[in-house]
């Protein structure tokens, strides 16, 4: 994964009065930590940081004013629940060489046979690589499996350099049968029973 270069300014002004001030900016506030070193806070530019996360486990070159600069990964990203905007960022400092452990996708690809209904029990898995070799994501090829069938965490090709950090057993995809028209409408005649009971004791109190 490349590094992405990102111009940082310090930041001394805290509270939420000062992020707001920041986001009025098309700034972000976030914070560099790890490693021992005390937390070290900063401003990242806007534009270029919602390009940066766009890419998930995103490898991020910080060059603070000054001339220090960090490799980081974005550890947690808060953006405004309405409009998506990016309002803070917790980046952790990495060395090159360092392995640590993050959460990679799964990508499917392929086709099951025909009626077969294939379920995703886990769109991610957490796998242990160096932090500048970090997969964008794991393939897994379903191409005509058949119904019952699966696909567990030791059956994944992993790329080069990275290992599993999750339980070997754990499964990923499964494989089942898809649901008849006649299992189908049982189920929403199902739901429709359930949901008449459960108005029963309400009607009663009514009374």
């Amino acid at each position: 994964m490349a590094e992405v270069k990102i111009q940082a300014e310090s930041r001394t002004e805290f509270g939420k009065g000062a992020a707001r001030r920041i986001r009025r900016d098309n700034k972000v506030p976030a914070v560099l930590y790890g490693h021992g070193s005390d937390p070290v806070h900063i401003t990242l530019p806007g534009h270029d940081t919602m390009l940066a996360l766009k890419t998930a486990n995103a490898l991020l070159l910080i060059e603070v004013e000054g001339g220090e600069s960090h490799l980081a990964l974005p550890k947690q990203v808060q953006r405004d629940p309405i409009k998506g905007f990016i309002e803070h960022v917790d980046l952790v400092i990495v060395k090159r060489g360092e392995k640590v452990q993050v959460e990679v996708a799964v990508h499917l690809e392929g086709e099951a046979v025909s009626d077969a209904l294939v379920v995703t029990e886990h769109a991610s898995i957490l796998v242990e690589a160096e932090a500048t070799h970090i997969p964008t994501h794991i393939v897994v090829s379903i191409e005509g499996l058949e119904i019952g069938a699966q696909i567990h965490a030791s059956d994944l090709t992993l790329p080069t350099g990275a290992t599993l950090a999750i339980e070997p057993d754990t499964l990923i995809v499964n494989v089942t049968a898809q649901p008849t028209a006649e299992q189908l409408e049982g189920e929403t005649e199902g739901d429709a029973a359930e949901g008449a009971a459960a108005e029963e004791p309400v009607a009663a109190a009514a009374e």
